[in-house]
């Protein structure tokens, strides 16, 4: 049987999480795990996570000292998941914006894929309940990650995504510590220039209701210069 884990990185999701977990076992999918990445809430994310572990042990906790960014949670994640070895690796967000209904259309599309990404822009917009101003910012950060790095995916940016195994042990991990927007753009472009098969299935993305965003300019500003690293760094093989 194929085995799945579905990483979720946290910093106070109390209020998201078990709603999250719920709706993702609802689906009653074989061999489907989730690895919660906490990077010690104050709100006691850990604390409620180990509360639904006592019953369901396809759940696992990683407890990191403080807040450490979602790049280097979703690279203490893929080193679990390689050593674990899943089959497939998940990236999903806890605040509700990614629907769990999507898993299973993730599944379907990997079986002729490396990494399937969720797209927000492959059939026009589909993004409810985000600001103008982020929208049109989240648009123009894939459409200038595209023309700088000749990226060929819509959603350069999107977090709702599924990998091969294989693919991520071909990344050496140890050398990605970018956060944010750019991780998305930098594993993403890793993947495509090692020559593996990306798909991208759409999807919509709905605000989160509870909890507050993690955006901030660094995360911007890291995003608009990790475009141009990865451009020069592809154009003298050092990707």
């Amino acid at each position: 049987m194929e085995t799945s884990l579905i990483i979720i990185p946290t910093y106070n999701e109390r209020e998201n999480l078990p709603t999250l977990l719920e709706q993702i076992f609802d689906l009653n999918l074989p061999g489907l795990s989730v690895l919660i990445v906490d990077d010690n809430s104050p709100d006691g994310t850990a604390e409620a996570v180990k509360e639904i572990m006592k019953k369901n042990e396809q759940i696992f906790l990683l407890e990191r000292p403080g807040k450490m960014g979602l790049g280097t949670a979703y690279i203490a994640g893929f080193k679990f998941a390689i050593a674990k070895e899943f089959d497939y690796i998940f990236e999903m967000d806890a605040d509700l914006s990614h629907d769990p209904k999507e898993i299973p259309n993730f599944l379907e599309a990997i079986k002729e894929a490396d990494l399937v990404i969720g797209s927000r822009y492959l059939t026009g917009v589909n993004v409810i309940n985000w600001p103008l101003a982020r929208l049109a910012l989240s648009v123009f950060a894939s459409h200038y990650s595209r023309i700088i790095t000749g990226l060929p995916v819509k959603d350069c940016t999107g977090g709702f995504k599924c990998f091969r195994r294989k693919v991520l042990e071909a990344i050496p991990l140890d050398e990605v510590h970018s956060n944010g927007y750019s991780f998305q753009i930098e594993m993403n472009f890793k993947a495509w220039k090692r020559g593996f098969r990306i798909k991208e299935i759409p999807i919509i993305f709905t605000d989160r209701t509870e909890g507050s965003s993690k955006m901030s300019r660094k995360i911007m500003f890291e995003a608009a210069w990790m475009v141009w690293k990865l451009k020069l760094f592809s154009l003298f093989g050092k990707y």
